[in-house]
């Protein structure tokens, strides 16, 4: 509980979170290989396995969330089927890939408009929308607000 903790205390600067958070993540990911559910956690990212080729799928959507997403292509990618790609994907995330990918976009969304104050249709292309007016339906659906509105709660510097 240490490291979460000193892992979520790295949020207060980005050169904390530079340079401290892997270490922190590194030290997580050593306590829980270690205690009792280690044995399953090394054996369900065994290399080759079908959850460590999910977590390839989510690196590719992670680097490319912005680009439309095609799960076939991104199946052949990593080696699965479409229909297995999708079936574990939705069990290691409980979303579909393209669930995921919106999720990363809503998000990145979301602290473009309040950190860096960037206006709704630069917001919505910049994150890999074609339609502003999609993306503001999409936001308010997730945050229970619209994009504009949380805009607007961006306090003045």
């Amino acid at each position: 509980m240490d490291s979460v903790c000193r892992l979520v205390n790295t949020l207060e600067s980005p050169e904390k979170i530079k340079v401290l958070a892997p270490v922190y993540l590194k030290e997580i990911l050593y306590y829980l290989l270690k205690g009792e559910g280690g044995k399953f956690v090394r054996h369900y990212m065994k290399e080759g396995s079908s959850a460590q080729k999910v977590v390839q799928a989510i690196t590719l959507i992670k680097d490319q969330f912005t680009e439309s997403l095609n799960v076939s292509d991104l199946a052949d990618q990593v080696g699965m089927s479409e229909s297995s790609l999708y079936s574990i994907f939705k069990k290691i995330t409980n979303m579909s890939p393209l669930q995921f990918q919106k999720t990363l976009r809503l998000q990145t969304a979301k602290q473009l408009l309040t950190l860096n104050n960037l206006p709704v249709n630069e917001t919505a292309y910049k994150v890999g929308y074609e339609s502003p007016s999609q993306f503001s339906r999409e936001y308010s659906r997730m945050y229970g607000v619209s994009p504009k509105a949380d805009a607007m709660k961006v306090p003045a510097v």
